[in-house]
This record gives structure tokens, sequence and C-alpha cells, in this order.
């Protein structure tokens, strides 16, 4: 019941931030602006504050990023190469049903979630996690999807580059890092200023998801987006799991991966779907799907590993 007690909050801001737009006291439109706050403002505060406090040594653990990220890597393969080679569907769209499954929701429901439970801690592997869908998730969806001619692909990839580099996530996380190497602490006005705004960002992030949540979304591709849902929720968490039992990763990371791969798919998944005019209608229901029953499979999970670590903030 402790479990419950301490993630049912959380959850409950989802269903806050659900319940004002669907009964109109606030106007869906507004989901955009506090995802924008949250993403471009209150979680760079809180990866620097968090990631520049920590000891250079313990930023970066390996055997975190193989698990997570070879677990979303897996799962992609899982769902692409079945449906790339059924015929059926092209590259591009044989991508979307990957990373529907694969590319998870970190920044906005992992990263909150776990800081809310467990504090900052969690927000270093959570960090991690984010940096990894940024920097390599992102990346190869955008390669398979782009077609592009050679003359177009040398000014496609800087671009993308500095789109990664310029990412919120990422370029705090390195912020973060070079104050962290350089041993100093952070002078007690500037933390207290950053630790002000990033705690903006759980209630904020959590509304926002919510908010932009529309029962329209699921009436499409339900057979589709459900069979991705149970991969994306129950098969790479476990897999996930397992990877973190072979390497022995500490009890705090374990939990940290699992949470991070349990969470929704990256509404990401869904910017690109738009984008490229591809599986849009099914990308929008998994989205949707995997936030709702994520309630129940998080709650599960989180449950299942509270007897890992003791003293939950």
């Amino acid at each position: 019941m402790e479990v419950a007690s301490l993630v049912l909050p959380v959850f409950a801001i989802i269903v806050t931030g659900w319940l004002a737009g669907e009964i109109g006291y606030l106007s869906r439109s507004l989901a955009d602006a506090l995802v924008h706050f949250a993403y471009n403002v209150a979680m760079p505060a809180l990866l620097i504050v968090t990631i520049a406090q920590e000891p250079a040594r313990n930023l970066l653990e390996w055997r975190f990023l193989l698990a997570f990220g070879g677990g979303s890597l897996i799962c992609f393969a899982l769902v692409f190469l079945p449906v790339r080679t059924g015929g059926k569907h092209d590259l591009a769209s044989s991508t979307i049903h990957g990373m529907a499954a694969a590319m998870t929701n970190t920044g906005f429901v992992a990263l909150p979630i776990l800081h809310a439970i467990y504090g900052q801690p969690a927000v270093l592997p959570a960090a991690v996690a984010t940096v990894f869908v940024a920097a390599v998730m992102f990346p190869i969806t955008v390669i398979l999807l782009e077609k592009r001619d050679s003359r177009g692909r040398s000014a496609f990839s800087t671009g993308l580059a500095k789109q990664i580099l310029f990412n919120p996530m990422v370029l705090s996380t390195f912020i973060g890092l070079a104050w962290a190497i350089t041993g100093l602490p952070i002078p007690a006005p500037v933390a207290a200023y950053l630790n002000m705004i990033a705690a903006a960002l759980t209630p904020c992030a959590l509304f926002a998801i919510g908010l932009g949540l529309s029962v329209e979304g699921l009436r499409s591709n339900l057979k589709a987006s459900f069979a991705l849902a149970a991969v994306k929720l129950v098969v790479m968490p476990l897999i996930v799991y397992g990877l973190c039992a072979v390497m022995g990763l500490n009890p705090l990371y374990t939990v940290a991966a699992v949470v991070c791969a349990a969470v929704p798919t990256a509404k990401t998944v869904y910017v690109l779907a738009h984008e490229h005019k591809v599986e849009e209608k099914l990308v929008a229901a998994t989205v949707s799907i995997t936030t709702m029953l994520s309630v129940a499979t998080l709650l599960i999970a989180l449950y299942l590993l509270s007897g890992l670590v003791s003293g939950t903030g």
C-alpha cells in the first residue's frame, strides 16, 4: 500500500488534467504551453542542479545504459522486423511501428515519477535514459524515415547533429556534467533558484499529459495499438529487468531502468509521424492507450520492485 500511496497522487495529477480538458474547464491547447515550459525550463533546471552536484565518478553507469538502451533497441527490433518482413508496410511505416513500442517517455513521465517517489538520486538515471532516447532512438527514427539524395545528406546530418546537441535535455545534461567535473559546489542562491524552477516540473508535465489526452485518439487502429502497448508496457520492462539482473545493476538504478521502460510511448513518435505523414492515427492511439494503461502497469512494476530500494523519498 505504501507504493500505491506514493504513485497514485502522481497519476491523480494526470487524471486531473484529463478531467479539466474533458469538461472544458481548461482548453486542451494549454497543454502545449505547459509542455513547452516543462521541457524547456523546468526539466533543464532539474537536470543541471541534480547532475552538477553529483560526484563525477557516479555520472556514467554503463550497466544502466546497456540495460535500458539494450532493452529499447531489442523491443524496436522485435516489432520492426516482423512488420517489415510481412510485406504490408514500407520502411517508414515499419519504423513508426517499432518506435511506438520502444521509444519511451522518460522525460515527461518517468523522470517526474522517479523524482516524486525516490527524490533527486533517481533523477540521474532518468536523465541518462532521457539522453539515450534523444541521442540514439530519435536519430535512428529520423534517419530511417528520411528519404534523401546524397547531396542533401550532409546538410541533413549537420542539422540533425545540431538538433540533438541543442535539445534542452541533452544540453542541460552536458552543462551539469561539465560543472560536476570541475568539482565545484553550486552557489547557494543559484541552487535555490534552480530548485524552485525544478519543483514545477512534476505538476506541469503530468498535468499536461492528462490535459492533452482525448478519447478520439483511441478510436482507430485499436487492435494494432493494443499490441504495441503490450510490447511497450509489459515486454520491454521485462527485458530491461532481465538485463539489469544479468549485469548486477544496483537496486535504485534497476528500479529506475524498469520505470523508464514501463512508461508510455513518447509523444515524440507522434510528432515525427505527423511530420512525415505516416501512421499518425496509429501513434496517437498508441500514445493514449499506453498513457492510460501505464497507470496500472507502473503500479504493478513499482509494487513488485518496492523491496529493492529502502527508504524511499
